[in-house]
C-alpha cells in the first residue's frame, strides 16, 4: 500500500468537514473496499439503504413497517419511502461532518430529491453558496467484472471472501482460516450476474449523466492496484466538488 500516501495527516481529515460522498459502479467494481477505506481516513459513516431497510425492518419503525408490508407483497420499496428513511438518517449526529452514500441515489428521481433536500437544509454550503458535493465513478471493464464476480468464493463459516483469479486460498476449495469447503452464492452465478451488470448499466447510465453536466462527477479506474484506487478516491475527496 502507498502507506505515506494514505496514512498522512488521517486525524486532521478526521476533524474536517467532508461533505456527502456518492460511490458509483457496477456490482464487483469495489465500491464496498473503498467505502471502508474513506469512512477510516475521514471519520464519516457509510450509509447503505439496504442496511436502512433492514433496520427499520428489525426496529418495527412506522418506515420500517410500510416498507416490510410492500416488501412482502413482493413489490419494490418506493422512492418516497427510501428517501424518507435516508432523510432520518442524515439527520444523526455522526453525518455532520459528511457522509457516504452507498446505493443511493439509483435514480435521477432520487439525486434530485438529495440536491433539493441539501438546499432546502442548507448542507455543506461553502461560504460562496456553492456546495460540497463529491461523486465518484469506479469503472472496471465488463470482462474483468465477470471474472471478479464469478471467480468469487465464500466461506460459509467465518464468511471470509476469496477470488479463485486474484485471490485464491492456499489450498483449493478451502478456506485458510477454518478448513471450511468454499462454496458460490446464488447472486455469484454467472446468470445472475449477468442480469445484475445489465440492470446496473439501464439504471445508472442517466444518474451519470445527471452528474456530469452539474460537474459532479469523477471517474476512476477500477481496475488493478486497490491502493492505487484509493489514493485517487482520497484526493477527488481532498479536492471537491464544490457547487
Amino acid at each position: 500500500m502507498e502507506t505515506e500516501a494514505i496514512a498522512a495527516s488521517t486525524v486532521q481529515k478526521a476533524a474536517s468537514v467532508v461533505g456527502p460522498v456518492i460511490l458509483l459502479g457496477p456490482p464487483g467494481a469495489g465500491k464496498g473496499t473503498q467505502a471502508i477505506r474513506i469512512s477510516q481516513r475521514f471519520g464519516i459513516p457509510q450509509i447503505s439503504t439496504g442496511d436502512l431497510l433492514r433496520d427499520n425492518i428489525s426496529r418495527g419503525t412506522e418506515l420500517g413497517k410500510q416498507a416490510q408490508e410492500i416488501m412482502e407483497r413482493g413489490e419494490l420499496v418506493p422512492d418516497e419511502l427510501v428517501c424518507r428513511m435516508v432523510a432520518s438518517r442524515l439527520t444523526q449526529a455522526d453525518c455532520a461532518r459528511g457522509f457516504i452514500l452507498d446505493g443511493f441515489p439509483r435514480t435521477v428521481k432520487q439525486a434530485e430529491w438529495l440536491d433539493k433536500h441539501l438546499a432546502e437544509n442548507h448542507c455543506f454550503e461553502n461560504e460562496d453558496g456553492s456546495r460540497r458535493l463529491v461523486v465518484i465513478r469506479f469503472t472496471v471493464e465488463y470482462n474483468q467484472l465477470l471474472q471478479r464476480l464469478t471467480g468469487r468464493r465464500t466461506c460459509p463459516t467465518c464468511g471470509r471472501i476469496y477470488n479463485i483469479h486474484t485471490q485464491p486460498p492456499r489450498l483449493d476449495g478451502i478456506c485458510d482460516i477454518d478448513g471450511s469447503v468454499l462454496v458460490t452464492r446464488k447472486d455469484d452465478r454467472e446468470d445472475v450476474i449477468i442480469a445484475r451488470l445489465k440492470t446496473y448499466e439501464s439504471q445508472t447510465l442517466p444518474l451519470v449523466s445527471y452528474y456530469a453536466q452539474r460537474n459532479r462527477l469523477k471517474d476512476i479506474d477500477g481496475a488493478g492496484d486497490v491502493d492505487r484506487v484509493t489514493v485517487e478516491a482520497f484526493k477527488a475527496i481532498e479536492d471537491g466538488n464544490s457547487l
